[in-house]
This record gives C-alpha cells, sequence and structure tokens, in this order.
C-alpha cells in the first residue's frame, strides 16, 4: 500500500491515463520479445503441429506450411519487410530488398503492390534476377512518378554527367533500369526498353548498348535496326564503340558511321550559317550551347574528319556523293585524296580553303616536281573570276623555288604580277639552280676521276709479270713449278694449277676469301 501511494504521488492518474493502453487489467506490459524468438516460436509451431497431424489432432497451422516449410532467414526478411511496410520505413524497405536476401517474392510482392511501394518491389525483383519484371516496374515509374521523387545522389551524379541538370523520378528510374540492363544478355528484353530510356537520356542508352558487364554482346544488326532514326547520336556513339573498341572491320559498319557523321555535319554547318545570319555575334554561345546538348566532348565536324583520314575500310565514292553539294571542303578533299584526285585536291586546298601550307605539304606528299608547278599554276590563274594569289605564289617559290625550272616558271608568271614581289625570290632561285648545276658537274667529274683510277689501277694489276725459275714451290703443295702452268693470288701467293682448281680464285693458300675480306693495295686508292 505504501509502495501504491508513493507509485500515485510521482505518476499521478489524470496525467498517464491517456498513455497507457486501454486492457482489461491494470499493471505493467512485459517488453517486446526478440524478432527472432517470435520466428523461432513460429517454427516451433509449425513443427509441433506437424507432429500433432500425424496422431491424428487437427491444428489450426496453414497447409501450405506443412506443403512448403520455410525456414528460418525468409520468415526473418520477411517479418522485417511486414514491419517496415507497416511502419512506412520506405528507405530501410528498399536497403533490405536491393542487398542481398531471402524474403519470399511471392508473399510481398502482393502486399507492395497494394501499399504502392513500387520501388521497393522494383529492387526485390532485381535482387532476385527477375529483370523482366523490375525493368517492367521502372518504367511504370518513369512513366508515372514526378519529380517529388526522392532523390538518390549516386544516380544524380551520373544524370549530371549526361548534361541533364534537372534530377526528376523519370531520370532516376531509367538510371536503375539501366544498371539492369547493363548486366543482362537477353536482348530482346533490352531492345524492349531502350527506346522511353534513350527519351530520357541518350547517355544512359548508350551505356546500356556498350556495356562490357554482360556476358554475351548484342548483335550489331538488331541494334542498329531498333535504334530510333532521331536518336543519330545514339547511333553513332554505338558504332564509334564497335569500330574503335571492338574493332570491328565490317566495311558496312564503317560507311555507315561516315554518313551518319556526314549527314550531322551538313545538318550543323547548315543550322550554324542560319544561326550567324540570324545573330551574327552569337555564333560562338550558339556553337557552345549545340556541344554542351550533345552526348560527344567533340564537335562533328572534327569526327569526322577524324574518321575519314583514320578508316581505310569505308566506301569513300558513297561519302563523296552525300557531300558533294555541300560546303564541306576539308572533308571533299581527304576523299578526293583517297581516290587519288590529286588535281582536285589541290584545288580544293588552295583555291577554296587558301591553305597554302597544307597544299605545298600533299606536294611533298605527292613527290614530283611538277605538282609544285601545277599548284603555281593554280595560284597565277585561280580561274571562276578570281584574282591571282601573287603572295600564295611568292611563298611557293620562296620555299620549293629549287624544284621548279626557272624557264617554265618565268612562261608561267603573269605580265601583271608585280616584279618586286618576286624579284628577290626569282634571283634566289635562279642562283640555286645554277649553284646545283655546278655543284653536279663538280660530283660527275669526281666520279669520272675515280672510275679512270679504277680502271688504271685494274689494268696495271693484271698486266703484272712474275718471273718462274726452277727452283720455284707451289706455296700451296710445295712441288716444284717447271714448266707448269700456275696461278697468282692478289696477295702475290702463286700455286699450281691443280692446287688454283682445288682452293679456287676467291681464296688463297692462307685461307683469306677476297669476296668477304676486300684486299686493297696503295696504289688502287685515288690519289686526286
Amino acid at each position: 500500500m505504501i509502495l501504491r501511494d508513493h507509485v500515485v504521488d510521482y505518476f499521478p492518474y489524470n496525467i498517464i491515463v491517456e498513455l497507457v493502453p486501454r486492457n482489461r487489467y491494470w499493471g505493467l506490459h512485459p517488453p517486446p520479445a526478440p524478432l527472432e524468438d517470435v520466428v523461432d516460436d513460429g517454427l516451433m509451431t509449425i513443427q509441433r503441429a506437424s507432429f500433432l497431424r500425424k496422431a491424428g489432432v487437427e491444428t489450426i497451422v496453414d497447409n501450405d506450411h506443412f506443403l512448403n516449410p520455410p525456414n528460418r532467414a525468409d520468415l526473418l526478411e520477411s517479418a522485417i519487410k511486414n514491419i517496415s511496410r507497416a511502419l512506412n520505413r520506405v528507405e530501410d524497405m528498399e536497403r533490405l530488398a536491393s542487398s542481398t536476401n531471402w524474403c519470399v517474392v511471392e508473399e510481398l510482392e502482393h502486399m507492395l503492390e497494394e501499399s504502392g511501394h513500387l520501388r521497393t518491389l522494383a529492387f526485390l525483383y532485381a535482387s532476385k534476377g527477375m529483370s523482366s519484371k523490375a525493368v517492367a516496374i521502372w518504367r511504370i515509374l518513369a512513366r508515372n512518378y514526378s519529380s517529388s521523387l526522392r532523390k538518390d545522389p549516386a544516380l544524380e551524379t551520373i544524370i549530371q554527367d549526361s548534361g541533364e541538370n534537372l534530377i526528376s523520378g523519370k531520370a532516376i528510374a531509367a538510371a536503375e533500369a539501366s544498371k539492369i540492363l547493363e548486366e543482362s544478355s537477353d536482348q530482346d528484353l533490352i531492345l524492349q526498353h531502350l527506346g522511353w530510356i534513350a527519351d530520357i537520356s541518350q547517355l544512359l542508352a548508350v551505356e546500356v548498348l556498350t556495356s562490357d558487364k554482360r556476358e554475351i554482346q548484342l548483335s550489331p544488326d538488331e541494334v542498329i535496326t531498333s535504334i530510333d532514326p532521331q536518336k543519330v547520336e545514339i547511333l553513332q556513339r554505338y558504332l564509334q564503340w564497335l569500330i574503335e573498341d571492338q574493332d570491328c572491320f565490317d566495311t558496312q559498319l564503317h560507311t555507315l558511321y561516315a554518313l551518319s557523321l556526314a549527314k550531322s555535319a551538313i545538318e550543323a554547318f547548315e543550322f550554324e550559317n542560319i544561326s550567324e545570319n540570324l545573330a551574327s555575334g552569337n555564333t560562338e554561345r550558339t556553337s557552345l550551347a549545340t556541344l554542351r546538348n550533345s552526348i560527344f566532348q567533340m564537335p562533328v565536324r572534327e569526327r569526322l574528319q577524324i574518321f575519314l583520314q583514320s578508316s581505310d575500310l569505308y566506301d569513300p565514292e558513297e561519302v563523296l556523293d552525300l557531300i558533294e553539294g555541300s560546303e564541306l571542303w576539308l572533308e571533299k578533299a581527304i576523299l578526293y585524296r583517297r581516290l587519288g584526285q590529286e588535281t582536285l585536291v589541290l584545288q580544293i586546298l588552295a583555291l577554296k580553303l587558301e591553305d597554302s601550307e597544307a597544299a605545298e605539304q600533299y606536294c611533298a606528299e605527292i613527290g614530283r616536281a611538277d605538282a609544285y608547278m601545277q599548284l603555281l599554276d593554280m595560284y597565277l590563274d585561280p580561274h571562276d573570276g578570281k584574282d591571282p594569289m601573287f603572295t600564295a605564289a611568292v611563298r611557293l617559290l620562296h620555299n620549293h623555288g629549287e624544284s621548279l625550272d626557272p624557264l617554265q616558271v618565268l612562261e608561267k608568271l603573269s605580265p601583271d604580277m608585280p616584279l618586286q614581289l618576286a624579284s628577290e625570290t626569282l634571283l634566289r632561285m635562279f642562283r640555286a639552280r645554277v649553284h646545283h648545276h655546278r655543284q653536279g658537274q663538280i660530283v660527275h667529274n669526281l666520279s669520272r676521276a675515280v672510275d679512270i683510277d679504277a680502271r688504271l689501277s685494274r689494268l696495271d694489276e693484271r698486266s703484272r709479270n712474275v718471273q718462274i725459275n726452277d727452283e720455284s714451290l707451289c706455296d700451296s703443295c710445295n712441288a716444284r713449278l717447271g714448266t707448269k702452268l700456275f696461278a697468282m693470288y692478289p696477295d702475290d701467293t702463286v700455286v699450281c694449277y691443280k692446287c688454283y682448281r682445288r682452293q679456287g680464285e676467291s681464296v688463297s693458300v692462307s685461307g683469306r676469301n677476297f669476296k668477304e675480306d676486300i684486299l686493297i693495295k696503295p696504289g688502287w686508292l685515288v690519289s686526286r
């Protein structure tokens, strides 16, 4: 009684009456039992019921538990999932569903669908390897969810890298679906969901197609056919990945990639011209905005030029037919060079682009003196009503005048060309021409002198006299020579004809091989 009064003093009834659950009894409730103990008690009840059923005693346990008895891990995971769902602990449910777990999908999917926790159900499907159902749910979420969806910091980085600063529920759903498809080898599933992912983020679609996480790669023909024709950059990035990363040598794919780049380059060039005409001061800003919205960091014309120069497997005539009527002159020069049209290449470099350095470099690659003369003729007579390009002509004479014929140059020079522009260059060219001529004469005369000395030394060697007497011996067999035939080697050794036949004409008695170890006497050297 004393204890009761003491408790009432500290905990007045009128204060705690609303806090205490209304039970039919008054007293302290026991603390909650650990979840593991609850599960163990349930398993014990199922086991006890199985023994009772064998004994003929009816139990309240469901028959499904006897046919497919659950294990402890399944019951724990399902209990945690149910508690989290009841408490609306969304983050805990998603964290559990996305990790390795032993949840029974059949027991949870209906409850999660009814409660609207589709994200949790999608994570659960993905963790169980049910990719088709998981991606289907993410597609539904991408279509219905708003931008108020909870943001994932890891996914936020991925989407920002693609240039999409606005993080929305659609973008998060597409990113989660793409992570599943990157590891999947089910081509039909990937191509089925590629479209809506590409509508949200083209970069995510490219990552799905070019993923190296899957065991079996996709069929290029099927992928190319399924890509939306409006999503040109996805097609180009996929073809670039096939050619550069997968070392694809299919000529059709190389040609398709070149044609796609060429078409995009024409459209970009026309768009820049229109923008320049509308607002001449905002041209650079427009090009930067276009590049920012692209999944590529390099402009399309630069990518086209690099590919046309690096690949040998595309059809240049087919690409040339596409850009023939455009203003892509540098690309035309690359293609004409592939086809061996040297004159057209020089005309484009010298007259259309007015790139003297590139034109001279191409003449050096051709390697013929008439190429420089042809280039000079283009500078002096450009046709199409253009004025002569005297500055470029003087530059050519200054850099490569030694390779030109002065008489032909004088014949090509126009009477209208100011003499003071080319006088110093022409004088230098004439001096160099005379210098080369005289230098050639000197080299010719020196070579002639060496030849005469060699002939004289050979004649002296052949006209040498050797005196043989009765006491002379063969240096090989030591036999007396007498009136026998003999031979003498360049090192002055004398052998009989029999030993000469055995030794040969290249190897003397001393073992020296005159073909490998050439003998040079002081008298044979040129003394002039």
